[in-house]
Order: structure tokens, then sequence, then C-alpha cells
């Protein structure tokens, strides 16, 4: 059998989700410890537990997000190892991984700070991207109730490590078999020494997002990944001491100059 490419779909850095404890560059590290090939970086948007100040002007929260991804595209690319950027779109607790975009598309679009949910995919798949509906099935506080759009993604994500309850996949899984929907899988890692594995094994290295959308449509995805509890390390002392966050201080100065104002 000819060898597997391993790929982190949903992963999210300190710097742009505030539940993360390890900034993009530390995932990237132990992602290639771990024999992965490469990983989108899918950081909670506004909408979500961003680590972002959401009362920043557009341009400024825009670039402050990115900065997760552009730490682990950093030392992917000194380790030779592949980073896409991607986000989580959170609207009242339902979740979408949208790939395909970049920061520029963010810069343009400010109205996407609060945009329903079939609204924004409209505006992603016009724009060349796509969306993912994350455990579409997860019961948890901040998920007010459970909300399908069948219509509106190109894929569901019918495997995520991070669901504590393996019901929560199975039912993610039914869902996508009886609309027809593409399936695929993620850790939802938040940590990097507690990385859960899962995501999606491949026959070949991806040539960028587009080619996960064709595979995806095509139903070339070989495996779904599941969760492996050898992966972990043991528990840091504290696991938060490496945190870092979104750091105005690495914007340009004409962009600074807007927190100023803001001030």
């Amino acid at each position: 059998m000819s060898a597997l490419y391993k790929y982190e779909t949903h992963m999210h850095t300190s710097q742009g989700s505030m539940c993360s404890s390890s900034p993009g560059a530390a995932m990237v590290d132990r992602l290639y410890q771990l024999g992965y090939t490469g990983c989108f970086v899918t950081d909670h948007f506004f909408g979500g537990n961003t680590a972002v100040d959401r009362f920043l002007p557009w341009e400024v929260k825009v670039r402050l997000f990115c900065q997760g991804y552009e730490d682990a595209k950093r030392r992917g690319d000194e380790l030779g190892f592949q980073v896409f950027f991607g986000l989580e779109y959170g609207w009242h607790g339902t979740e979408f991984l949208t790939y395909g975009i970049d920061m520029e598309f963010l810069l343009a679009h400010p109205e996407l700070d609060f945009m329903p949910i079939d609204e924004f995919s409209d505006i992603v798949r016009k724009n060349g991207g796509f969306t993912v509906h994350a455990h579409p099935f997860r019961e948890a506080s901040y998920i007010r109730m459970i909300r399908l759009y069948p219509h509106a993604v190109d894929g569901v994500e019918v495997y995520n490590c991070g669901n504590y309850d393996e019901n929560f996949n199975d039912r993610a899984r039914a869902y996508a078999e009886s609309y027809g929907l593409p399936m695929t899988g993620g850790s939802d890692a938040h940590h990097a020494w507690c990385h859960p594995g899962g995501g999606i094994a491949l026959d070949e290295k991806l040539s960028g997002p587009l080619d996960y959308l064709e595979r995806l449509r095509s139903g070339r995805i070989t495996e779904i990944l599941k969760r492996d509890g050898s992966l972990s390390l043991p528990v840091p002392e504290d696991p938060w001491s490496g945190a870092v966050r979104p750091n105005p201080d690495l914007l340009p100065q004409s962009v600074r100059e807007m927190i100023k104002e803001k001030k």
C-alpha cells in the first residue's frame, strides 16, 4: 500500500482562539512530530470564542486574528510542513469550518462580522471558498440549539475528536449520508500537549485548499482518522503558560494608529 499523508483540518491557536493554550508554531511542531503532512488553521472567528477584541476596527481585528495562522505558516515553511488558512465561523453556537479564503478576502468584507450562516456560506462560495459543518450534533452549554444547513455546506465533519460522546459523531454521519453530503473529520485540537489524533489521510499531498474541496466532492478522502489517546503528552504543570495572544506590536504602524484612535 502506498504511503498516506495525514492532514489536520480543524485546529486552533492561542493567538486566534481564547480556548487554545498553544501558539501556531507549537501546534505545527506537535503535528510534525506526530507524522502529519499539513494542516488548516481554523481559529474561532468573531462570532465564536475568539482571542481578538471584538470592538476594534475591522482591519485591526482581521490582522490580529490572522497571527495564529501566520505563526504556524512561518514554522511550517521552516519544516517543509504544509499550512493552509481557514477559520471556524460561529453563529449562536453553530459553527462552520471555512476554507479557500484568505486575509485579503476578510479585509474586503467587513459585513462578515456577524452574519447568519446561510448568508455567510453564500458570500464565501461566490468568492471561491467552501464550508464544512463542524460537529453538527455536539451538545454543549454554548450551543443553544442544533441547526442544520444541508444546502449551505460543502461537507460535514462526521468525526470530531473533541466530541465527548460518540453519539454526536454517529448522528453527524447519519445526517451526511441522508443528504448525500461529503464527509470529513478533524481533531478540533486546541493544545499541542494533548493532540488527540484525527483529521484525514490522503493518498497524495494537497496542492491547496481547493484540492481539498475537489477530494471532498469526488469522495477521495482515503481515510477519516479517529481519536488516538496515545498521542497525548503528560499534562504540563501550567498548561496555559505558553499561550500567546494576538500582539498589536506586530501590526503595521498605520494599523496600530487605528487602535490609538479607538482609545
